[in-house]
């Protein structure tokens, strides 16, 4: 993770709040300038203004009133209400799902069935060729289905993974019903016993109703174990308000953050959990089909306040 901004956003608050409190007891008038540019500086690092507040008042709740003896690290005491507070607002709705476990598990002939959606250009493609790939690589073939018949070149991408991967896939021509393209793959899974379906959907701007009708239609037809909303760590406030429409159009179960080793910013992690209630599930840390890792709430913070002591 890079998250320069957001790290030095906080580097700051700790360094002159140390300074401020390193001899005495921690004061309202003290605290209130410098939560207020912690907050200024959370929102410039894409934080939802609602999240940055919330962060800033219990960050206050917990060092007011605080008196810290000569001998303790400051510092340190500083960072862990930090810890804390963040832990708190990105484990809220935390839950693990182990994919790979489910799909083992799963009745051949009664596939797991996964719709992503995402809006052209946030890394939906690859991200349901590394997962296929993790997949793969712990002994379940899945099946690829190309239910986005409105975009050139959609399906030949998904097609070159599958291809390369080595996993079944399932298209259609384009301009026919996406909905069919899913209930044939998932009758073809039935059919010879794959334990899972991944299935691509269109990604038109997400305020597009036309849009928002035919993924409904999938969603009736697919009965989706999950419903999975692919966005870009790089596009800031915007990824919230897209998974805001998303979710009341289909109803999204999780959240994949993609280009997170780009994301130099940082505060898209932490506005999602916190705006739209809906846990992530990994983050998308490089162009490689291995780079997915599980999203995990206390490595998170412990990435993010790494260096500030």
């Amino acid at each position: 993770m890079v998250f320069n901004k957001l790290k030095k956003a906080l580097k700051r608050f700790v360094d002159t709040v140390s300074e401020t409190i390193a001899t005495k007891e921690i004061k309202e008038d003290d605290i209130e300038p410098l939560l207020e540019e912690l907050t200024i500086g959370l929102i410039e690092s894409d934080v939802a203004l609602e999240v940055a507040e919330e962060i800033g008042e219990l960050v206050k709740k917990r060092l007011l009133g605080t008196k810290i003896p000569r001998f303790k690290d400051v510092k340190q005491y500083v960072i862990d209400t930090l810890s804390t507070v963040i832990e708190e607002i990105v484990s809220r709705n935390y839950k693990p799902v182990d994919i790979v476990g489910e799909a083992k598990n799963r009745e051949p002939g009664n596939p797991m069935r996964i719709l992503f959606f995402g809006v052209n250009g946030v890394g939906k493609t690859t991200t349901i060729a590394k997962i296929a790939y993790l997949l793969k690589r712990n002994g379940v073939t899945p099946v690829i289905a190309a239910a986005d018949t409105f975009r050139a070149g959609a399906q030949e991408q998904l097609r070159m993974h599958a291809e390369k991967l080595g996993v079944p896939f399932i298209g259609g021509r384009y301009g026919a019903d996406p909905a069919s393209v899913v209930y044939d793959a998932i009758e073809y899974a039935r059919a010879r016993g794959y334990r899972v379906v991944l299935a691509d959907t269109a990604g038109r701007m997400h305020t597009d109703e036309d849009l928002m009708e035919e993924l409904r239609k999938i969603t009736r037809v697919a009965k989706p174990d999950y419903k999975v909303l692919v966005v870009d760590a790089l596009t800031g406030n915007d990824a919230v308000e897209q998974a805001r429409f998303f979710d009341e159009a289909v109803g999204i179960d999780f959240v994949i953050l993609t280009k997170v080793d780009a994301d130099v910013k940082g505060g898209s992690a932490l506005t999602i959990t916190a705006v739209i209630n809906k846990p992530i599930l990994f983050l998308g840390v490089g162009q490689r089909y291995e780079d997915l890792e599980p999203f995990n709430p206390k490595e998170y913070v412990k990435k993010l306040l790494e260096g500030l002591a």
